[in-house]
């Protein structure tokens, strides 16, 4: 019976495998093995017994069947793994998963799990990352239509629009890059964090152990790892979800049918943009991205919720965390990788952000006027009250503004009609957005291999 859309309709088979049941079980086996192995180099066990235990710490030997039968009795999860691997490693089977506490082997292994997925991720944010930078700097001259309130501002262009977008997704990486050192932590400290049954090699064993699997460690454990590790790791994976999401909304804004001035990629000779509409071309893939963030920011909550655990810990985390962290990072690498596409496949028209700027009426060159008078050595206020009575009249009247503003005695003292046309060219005030696209995206090239 397949219930979660995870099943059979999201996420990626690469970033599933790392969450599925078989490598998770598979992991923890192979924390195990590194704790044998620690414990070995350590001189508390024979090398021979870890080498046993390695040989036979793995899914295709230790079956998930087998563990959940040993599960169904023990009503333990890891106790099941920890038999099951025992009672394949004969005389060597006593070493396994000596001095550890369950959530040295689980938080170990979700670390393992974070490690790998960390990895996804940020090869998906440089894909994007590439993605938005060839975009950006084909357009770097595409002048359209700047709009803040939901309402026509100044020009800019369309490369400069998605430089920023760049630059955001460039912070993304840095903060994916320096938390991996904060997030990818595992622990070796026994039931409460102390290490007391580890014996008086005990630190040495976790320091081995956590270098072998190539992890940090927890310095002052309880019994868990401190999940203010997963929460930075759960909000940087909102953060960027809800970067995507500001993206998608954009595309889907400038593809409404009035302002029609990008669309996502549509196959014409098979795709259905409604069951009865059948001239619609929908943005599917951006809304589904808005979708599917907001799924995730609301796993953030839990998150925060799992970090107030009583006293060195409680059950109450576990539950949340086999929802939370799964679909997380499967939904976060799901977003990423459709927003790739989006903006590999995006339509950018160019005639219909010309048409929107024409069918401003120069409204939206009311600014330039304005400091073109102050240039002219007319107070700021003073010109700015011009501009926004003209602007009213010119609103008012169903003028353009050029033609309200050659009505003015201010405006005519100082411009000639040709004169206020210069000022009032949009390709004339664009400020330094080509030259910031430029400076982002050099930089945004020395990101991406």
């Amino acid at each position: 019976m397949l219930i979660c859309p995870l099943d059979f309709r999201y996420g990626r088979k690469e970033m599933k495998e790392v969450f599925s049941e078989d490598h998770r079980i598979d992991t923890q086996l192979k924390v195990e093995a590194a704790l044998a192995r620690a414990h070995a180099k350590a001189g508390n066990v024979p090398k021979s017994a870890a080498k046993v235990i390695t040989d036979k710490a793995s899914i295709s030997i230790i079956t998930r069947e087998r563990v959940y039968e040993i599960e169904s009795e023990t009503k333990h999860d890891v106790m099941a793994v920890v038999k099951a691997l025992s009672e394949k490693c004969g005389d060597a089977g006593k070493y396994v998963h000596l001095g550890a506490t369950s959530n040295d082997i689980i938080d170990t292994t979700t670390a393992l799990q974070f490690k790998a997925s960390l990895d996804i991720v940020e090869k998906d944010l440089i894909s994007l990352l590439s993605a938005l930078a060839d975009l950006s700097e084909k357009h770097r001259n595409t002048v359209c239509m700047g709009r803040t309130h939901g309402q026509n501002a100044i020009p800019t262009t369309y490369g400069f629009k998605v430089a920023g977008y760049v630059s955001e997704v460039m912070r993304h990486i840095e903060r994916l890059q320096e938390c991996r050192k904060r997030v990818c932590v595992g622990k070796l400290s026994g039931a409460i964090g102390t290490a007391a049954a580890l014996g008086p090699k005990a630190r040495q064993v976790q320091e081995l152990m956590m270098k072998d699997l190539g992890l940090g460690y927890e310095e002052a454990a309880t019994q868990v790892v401190c999940r203010d590790r997963y929460t930075e790791l759960v909000c940087l994976m909102a953060n960027i979800c809800t970067s995507c999401e500001r993206y998608a909304t954009e595309v889907r804004n400038l593809q409404r049918s009035e302002i029609s001035e990008v669309a996502e990629a549509f196959d014409a000779k098979k795709q259905v943009g409604s069951s009865t509409m059948a001239q619609k071309r929908n943005p599917i893939v951006s809304e589904n991205v808005c979708g599917l963030s907001r799924i995730v920011r609301g796993f953030v909550t839990p998150t925060f919720e799992n970090m107030v655990l009583w006293h060195e810990r409680d059950l109450s985390n576990s539950s949340a965390e086999r929802f939370t962290l799964p679909h997380v990072m499967v939904l976060t690498d799901e977003i990423l990788s459709k927003m790739e596409g989006v903006f590999r496949g995006l339509t950018v028209n160019k005639d219909n952000m010309l048409r929107n700027i024409n069918a401003a009426k120069g409204m939206i060159m009311a600014e330039p006027v304005m400091m073109a008078l102050t240039a002219k050595g007319i107070g700021r206020q003073e010109a700015h009250e011009v501009l926004r009575s003209r602007s009213l009249m010119a609103e008012q009247k169903g003028w353009d503004l050029q033609r309200a503003l050659l009505q003015d005695p201010l405006v005519k003292k100082h411009f000639t009609k040709a004169e206020l046309a210069k000022v009032m060219d949009p390709m004339n005030y664009l400020g330094f957005a080509p030259q910031m696209t430029d400076d982002v995206i050099a930089k945004a090239r020395k990101m991406i291999p």
